[in-house]
């Protein structure tokens, strides 16, 4: 896994609003907990048995501490995580009310991030190579993404890409265009896909991603996941769960598909672990508290519905 690694300040209740003009406001909870999209895929695919290893850059600061020490207890090897004397953890706020949250993050070392920082033998014997949280490194490792990708590839590995939300508003450049032509798989949630496709719904928006090469998978929430894969379309999705918290389910999902992959599962089959593992982590708050195991996983994705489209 490759991306964001920092903590995340979760605020859970019904109004979360912060009131300006020096106004408190009681909410439900408040937790320190695993964040960063790479960190939480990397920790949900741990959990569903597949051994991982996170490429990121934290400070030198007691939150980048907590979370080599939190990323280690899950088993996720952290020895390529780069430690910055000069920038502090990148930091998030969620601001959570069920199926909906706000997000306000401050990268700080988060973006540092560069593909020198990427240890070639890691590299080499990876089967699958996830980044995560392009958006948030684009400046430091966008420029050389591409190659990273097709240097993963030609030792054999397959690669996807998760954008995340772009800050910016800018979305797609020639630089992104190329990364995620090298990509084997682009894994948006749908509003990102609209943005990334320019495209007035999600029927012509994964008609402009997958010509641009990759295969596509996006996720809808509880509407399951649209896959794409040349002309071949699909709907997957799961029978519905009560969720807390939907921070982190786009992440499990990801792990979950790569999970299947890796198993060597059809892009549906595999889809349907990932809808498993996406619904299950919303049962509890944060991006990794509700992460199943695999066994409970499968058994979820094993009610799934696929369906040709």
């Amino acid at each position: 896994m490759l991306g964001d690694c920092n903590p995340d300040v979760l605020v859970l209740g019904d109004d979360v609003t912060p009131a300006f003009g020096q106004q408190e406001k009681l909410v439900d909870a408040v937790s320190l907990v695993i964040g960063g999209s790479a960190a939480i895929t990397a920790v949900a695919a741990a959990r569903l048995g597949v051994r991982v290893a996170l490429v990121a850059a934290v400070g030198a600061d007691p939150a980048g501490r907590f979370m080599l020490d939190q990323l280690a207890r899950e088993r996720v090897d952290v020895s390529a995580v780069a430690v910055r004397g000069d920038a502090p953890t990148g930091m998030t706020v969620a601001l959570s009310r069920g199926r909906d949250r706000a997000i306000l993050t401050a990268p700080g070392a988060v973006a540092s991030l560069t593909p020198s920082d990427v240890p070639a033998g890691l590299l080499g014997q990876a089967r699958h190579v996830h980044v995560s949280s392009y958006f948030l490194l684009a400046d430091s490792l966008g420029p050389g993404l591409a190659g990273l990708l097709a240097a993963a590839q030609d030792a054999g590995a397959r690669t996807s890409l998760d954008t995340n939300w772009d800050p910016s508003g800018g979305w797609l450049d020639e630089r992104l265009s190329g990364v995620i032509r090298q990509a084997d798989l682009l894994l948006p949630n749908e509003a990102e896909a609209l943005r990334l496709g320019g495209a007035p719904d999600l029927g012509a928006a994964a008609r402009v991603l997958t010509g641009a090469g990759a295969g596509l998978v996006v996720k809808r929430g509880d509407q399951g996941v649209l896959c794409a894969a040349g002309p071949r379309r699909w709907h997957v999705s799961v029978p519905p769960v009560i969720p807390v918290d939907s921070t982190g389910a786009g992440d499990c999902c990801n792990a979950g598909l790569i999970a299947g992959l890796l198993d060597g599962l059809a892009l549906p089959q595999a889809a349907a672990l990932g809808c498993a593992a996406g619904a299950l982590s919303t049962q509890a708050a944060g991006g990794t508290a509700g992460g199943p195991d695999r066994a409970t996983a499968a058994a979820l994705a094993r009610r799934a519905t696929v369906t040709a489209c």
